[in-house]
């Protein structure tokens, strides 16, 4: 295995990462409310466990309300059901045309755990950054060991694993700010 192919490895795989820091991102609430909360919901449609954005139109209407109008009127009791089974914090009012969903505006208390959350998830992107690297130096190595590259393409090779780690590095610090200014934002 080249030394490119090792580089691109990593690259593909500390993207993941960022891609995977940002989908755990959408779970975390912040002063305005979003769908995203309720993209794990499953509504019991016919007997099979359907996502709720394929059952009705979720639209957020201002910064605290959801409103889900399903397109059966039919399953309104199903969805009702669906979200307090989801336990996502809120009771939902059926007027029996749609369902809202009134959140509470955070608390200074919430917004610094949602904050603290996003620290932890971006310490979590980063172990798996390190760890990607972790198995690029290995590689290297190995190939040293093979005497497929020599000792100065070795270190060549792994101050080049150290510059892409510290590159992706960055990004999730950079997120992780990013994230808590949008969460601490009154």
């Amino acid at each position: 295995m080249a030394l490119t192919a090792i580089y691109a490895h990593q690259k593909e795989a500390n993207e993941k990462a960022l891609e995977a820091l940002k989908r755990d991102f959408t779970t975390l609430r912040s002063g305005k409310v979003s769908t995203s909360i309720v993209d794990q919901v499953k509504v019991d449609y016919y007997g099979t466990m359907t996502p709720l954005s394929q059952v009705g139109s979720v639209l957020v209407t201002d910064a605290t309300t959801i409103t889900i109008s399903p397109w059966e009127k039919n399953l309104l009791p199903e969805i009702e059901k669906a979200i307090q089974g989801a336990n996502i914090g809120v009771n939902p009012n059926n007027d029996g045309e749609v369902i809202k969903l009134f959140f509470p505006p955070m608390t200074v208390e919430q917004r610094q755990e949602s904050a603290k959350q996003a620290k932890a998830m971006g310490e979590k992107a980063k172990v798996s950054i390190r760890n990607v690297r972790k198995d690029a130096n290995n590689k290297i190595k190995n190939l040293e060991k093979e005497k497929e590259i020599t000792e100065d393409e070795s270190k060549r090779g792994h101050d080049e694993v150290q510059k892409n780690t510290d590159s992706a590095i960055k990004k999730v610090d950079e997120m992780v700010k990013e994230k808590e200014v949008e969460l601490l934002k009154v």
